[in-house]
């Protein structure tokens, strides 16, 4: 790990030297309970004093999670997170987007997964994509940064051509939309977006080698400054989601990457990626359907 540090610090220069231009700013974050409601465990929610900051927390009854109000087809979703320090082994933070509450056997969705670490290794985030309740399109990365010492901005882009996930800007992975009959990219759903926390030591950290110490909880993770930009779902079938005049998401702009997140994507393809199930061939001998 000690290896790592000065590479890590590098790239974290580096990025941030390159990526000022790498998004559109969203719209203005509103209150909590303007956007979200508590799935379960309430008592295990908790807001700051001036309600600016949530707070969720694990321990070994149960977990918390939160999901918005209102469903979502295509936009830009955008929220601050600051991970569980210290020993989080087997801890997952979850933040995602997803057509139902559940892991429905017909679901679409898109994750970000926060993988808890024992103290002094990295902590790692996982992307997936599902459609039609089929998943398995796992990538992994290393961060340039320590997500449990201050707030860092988490997004996804979400189009009929692409979607992209970003950490502070910078896109981490691009799942296209090839347009062939047997694609397999989430475009005709509505979906929610969620966060929570909960218990995975049976697979999260080191392939579930390394448990839970429950002694260490609560762990909590926070978050702030949520912000949509996106096209809000009316039945039958809202207008904005065929539109390309109104929406900076839905523009041709928006439908690949710039030169400049061209390149900060691609350092972050030959440094950071440690997971990606397009090479996993003892996996996937042939690979899996996908938009890539």
């Amino acid at each position: 790990m000690a290896s790592l540090m000065p590479i890590l610090l590098y790239i974290a220069v580096l990025i941030a030297a390159c990526s000022s231009s790498s998004s559109e700013a969203a719209a203005p974050a509103t209150s909590f309970e303007d956007n979200f409601d508590i799935m379960w465990s309430e008592n295990h929610f908790k807001t700051s004093a001036d309600g600016e900051i949530w707070y969720l927390s694990l321990d070994k009854e149960t977990g918390c999670g939160f999901q918005t109000k209102q469903k979502y087809r295509f936009g830009w979703f955008s929220m601050k997170l600051k991970l569980v320090g210290g020993d989080s082994a087997g801890v997952v933070t979850a933040y995602y987007m997803c057509t139902e509450n559940g892991a429905g056997p017909e679901r679409d969705e898109l994750d970000f997964e926060f993988l808890g670490n024992r103290s002094g290794q990295p902590y790692l985030i996982q992307t997936n994509v599902y459609k039609n309740g089929t998943g398995g399109r796992e990538m992994r990365h290393m961060l340039w940064f320590d997500p449990t010492e201050d707030f860092h901005t988490y997004s996804i882009l979400w189009n009929n051509h692409q979607i992209v996930f970003f950490v502070d800007k910078v896109p981490i992975r691009v799942f296209k939309n090839n347009g062939e009959a047997n694609n397999f990219f989430p475009n005709e759903k509505p979906m929610y977006l969620f966060s929570s926390i909960w218990n995975a030591d049976e697979w999260a950290t080191r392939g579930g080698l390394e448990k839970t110490d429950w002694k260490k909880a609560p762990f909590v993770s926070s978050y702030r400054d949520f912000n949509v930009d996106g096209c809000q779902w009316e039945d039958p079938y809202p207008a904005c989601v065929s539109t390309t005049t109104k929406n900076w998401w839905d523009q041709y702009d928006a439908w690949h990457l710039s030169d400049a997140q061209k390149m900060d994507y691609a350092w972050i393809q030959r440094n950071l990626v440690i997971y990606d199930y397009c090479k996993d061939s003892e996996r996937y001998p042939t690979l899996p359907v996908s938009a890539h």
